[in-house]
């Protein structure tokens, strides 16, 4: 459904039209431009937003269907680009991901949004520069994409900061196992890669590009928009890279802590076999065994077998163990 329609005069805008036809008129005129917002429309609410601005039927496909990766397209005279929008969900560790299509054409831009967030503070903030607004479609084009991008920063930190606590875990004294943590963070890293990695091409073309559709004034902002995704991509490579060492040293801790065990039941067995085998010795039933008529015999061999256990497991503990 529409949830937003305006018209722009010189970066001013203009009272609400009442119908979808004013508002395509409207953006005949000189110095005039129309921003529509739409939100997970059907096909028939489409339709006459697709009718009245001649957009392409092959990219009105891609927005109502949505789940693209991100892109740019020229279709005649009309620009089509795919924005994903992200949203860190804090008790799962995990990415939350929206789609944001765009068609900008001569006097108007039209923007589908399929879940979070709302462009209505975008449009509100742009509103106070009505210097920036007056480059016309394009300057409108700049604020959604600025805020798609500046929305990837929050996300990025927390994850920076859940695998910092992972890093943490695995090197940490105690025997906890953050394997499936550490696979459920590379999951989420490959889904934010998969966001910001297609996008900074088509936004470097944006800020280098020759096109009516694009002020020349504009390309300094898109070229920043560009630098900060270019920061946030080499960001997440970093994570993806430290994850896959993280889970290795992760492995590695668990042999080295599985080896430790290994060796405390071996040192425990060790002790407890001297004991038994003497137990074992004087366990059995023959008559002509010269120690057992000895009067310091038992004495003697609960002292034999309590020395015998003290000396292995000093030699067990020297040896790191016990």
């Amino acid at each position: 459904m529409i949830v937003n329609q305006a018209v722009y005069e010189h970066g001013r805008r203009l009272a609400e039209p009442v119908a979808l036809e004013d508002t395509y008129e409207q953006s005949r005129r000189e110095g005039v431009f129309a921003w529509i917002g739409l939100l997970e429309p059907s096909e028939e609410e489409f339709e006459s937003v697709r009718r009245e601005f001649g957009l392409h039927e092959l990219a009105v496909e891609d927005a109502i269907v949505a789940h693209q990766r991100p892109k740019l397209e020229f279709y005649g005279d009309s620009l089509f680009i795919v924005l994903k929008t992200v949203r860190w969900i804090e008790p799962d560790e995990r990415i939350e991901l929206g789609e944001i299509l765009i068609f900008v054409g001569d006097g108007f831009i039209v923007s589908v949004r399929h879940g979070e967030p709302s462009l209505r503070d975008v449009q509100l903030q742009m509103e106070q520069r009505p210097d920036l607004l007056a480059q016309g479609p394009s300057a409108a084009l700049y604020a959604i994409v600025d805020r798609v991008v500046d929305d990837y920063e929050p996300v990025i930190e927390e994850l920076d900061s859940a695998i910092r606590e992972t890093e943490t875990d695995v090197f940490s004294p105690s025997s906890s196992h953050p394997a499936g943590r550490i696979y459920e963070l590379k999951r989420a890293v490959l889904e934010l890669h998969t966001v910001v990695a297609p996008l900074s091409p088509a936004v470097e073309k944006l800020a280098t590009i020759e096109h009516p559709l694009i002020d020349k004034d504009m390309h300094p902002y898109f070229r920043d928009i560009h630098d900060h995704l270019l920061h946030a991509s080499s960001r997440v490579e970093g994570f993806r890279e430290l994850l896959t060492s993280i889970l290795a040293a992760n492995l590695t801790q668990a042999s080295v802590r599985q080896n430790e065990d290994v060796r405390k039941i071996s040192a425990w067995a060790a002790i407890i076999a001297v004991p038994t085998l003497i137990t074992g010795i004087y366990g059995m039933n023959f008559e002509h065994m010269p120690e057992l008529t000895w009067r310091i015999g038992y004495p003697l061999a609960l002292s034999v077998m309590g020395l015998a256990c003290f000396l292995l497991y000093r030699q067990f503990r020297r040896a790191g163990w016990l």
